[in-house]
């Protein structure tokens, strides 16, 4: 099944065309990663889907509801899986039983490397943007990044941060999910409020947005 958006200038309903081409159309499979971490996010990987769930909702439960700290719930963690696993060997050893062998936990150059020559331009990019931003060279951006971290701001008021990655956790292994299998109602509707909201959007933006940096220069040369 292919994601697609319907075209915000055809009034229609039922329109559901993609404004790209027909070719550059992707999967919900290709659009979440692609590959094992799709296939967890998209409930093809049950056991696996159900094991994140229920590792995400421990982890929640030990940081949000224990009152512990983070280092100390994580030394109890690795002190506890180092423990069943010497415990395990010895007592295959006892048994005559040869144990699991244990994964190599190796990171090689080329994945460091990899790793951090995208690491690099992830925050090449963010300082640029940043630096875009506090200049005032783009205001529209400037206004987005404000409202986004207002926004933030204020749920980060109610709900913790362990609560957020909690919820982010499991929104990761449901909306996708419910889109993939409702992907043509959604899209139907999706279209519908995209072209309601770039229309009011388009109004905002000529009789405010659109006149705010003129203002600012002009002050700037008086």
């Amino acid at each position: 099944m292919e994601a697609s958006w319907p075209d915000a200038a055809n009034p229609g309903i039922d329109g559901s065309a993609d404004p790209c081409s027909s070719a550059g159309r992707l999967s919900v499979h290709q659009i979440v990663g692609g590959g094992k971490a799709a296939d967890i996010i998209l409930w093809k990987c049950r056991r696996a889907t159900v094991g994140l769930i229920f590792g995400a909702t421990i982890a929640w439960w030990l940081f949000e509801k224990s009152e512990l700290s983070f280092l100390t719930i994580c030394c109890d963690v690795l002190l506890i899986l180092i423990l069943v696993q010497f415990l395990w060997v010895k007592i295959s050893g006892l048994l005559n039983k040869q144990p699991r062998p244990l994964p190599e936990l190796v990171l090689s150059e080329e994945m460091v490397t990899n790793a951090a020559a995208l690491f690099r331009v992830k925050v090449n990019n963010m300082l640029m943007i940043a630096h875009d931003i506090t200049l005032g060279k783009d205001f529209r951006l400037f206004f987005q990044v404000v409202s986004v971290l207002w926004l933030l701001s204020v749920i980060g008021n109610f709900y913790s941060s362990v609560t957020l990655s909690y919820v982010g956790t499991i929104a990761l292994v449901t909306v996708p999910a419910l889109y993939h299998r409702h992907q043509e109602n959604v899209d139907r509707y999706a279209g519908m409020l995209h072209r309601n909201f770039s229309r009011h959007y388009k109004v905002v933006d000529e009789n405010v947005i659109s006149r705010l940096p003129r203002s600012f220069i002009r002050d700037k040369d008086d």
